[in-house]
């Protein structure tokens, strides 16, 4: 076993040089999945999180964090208004694009709403945000969004845990 893998029970404290660890300690933790678009004038951009939280219920917001170190950074950081896409377990060919290609959405059928923000159908839940506020965090910002407009449908969700696709059964 190298330096790079964890072991059962293994301790150790986060390190610069250590980050494949930190990354692996944290997968443990099973997330959802979500796609977070916005418009820029090259086109629709889209980016994988699983960084997505709720914060407030008065006034309803929601959270996402964004890597700074992103080429997709820019365009999340100019945008005033963008939409968190929670993915159905049915959605795994979408967040695979969305992860490889900020572009993405391009090749993929999706609407748009009133502010220009492109939307994707058949998620569990969407919502559509204006930008609140944004406080960096280390390499990454976190992005607060005041909630507009949500849409919802029922089904299972698209789940992520050390590094692999899932999915939730009641």
């Amino acid at each position: 076993m190298n330096a790079l893998t964890m072991r059962p029970g293994q301790q150790f404290s986060p390190t610069p040089g250590g980050t494949r660890l930190l990354r692996d300690a944290m997968g443990k933790f099973t997330t959802g999945v979500t796609v977070v678009t916005c418009s820029s004038a090259q086109g629709p951009v889209c980016i994988t999180a699983n960084s997505f939280s709720s914060i407030s219920l008065d006034p309803a917001l929601v959270m996402w964090a964004a890597d700074t170190q992103s080429q997709r950074y820019p365009f999340f950081a100019e945008a005033d208004d963008f939409a968190i896409h929670v993915l159905a377990s049915d959605q795994r060919e979408l967040c695979t694009a969305a992860s490889k290609e900020a572009f993405a959405l391009r090749d993929i059928p999706h609407g748009e709403n009133m502010a220009g923000v492109p939307l994707i159908d058949g998620c569990l839940a969407r919502f559509e945000c204006k930008r609140s506020a944004c406080h960096e965090a280390g390499d990454h910002v976190i992005v607060v969004g005041q909630v507009l407009q949500i849409e919802t449908r029922e089904g299972a969700p698209l789940a992520f845990f050390s590094g692999k696709f899932g999915s939730f059964a009641p």
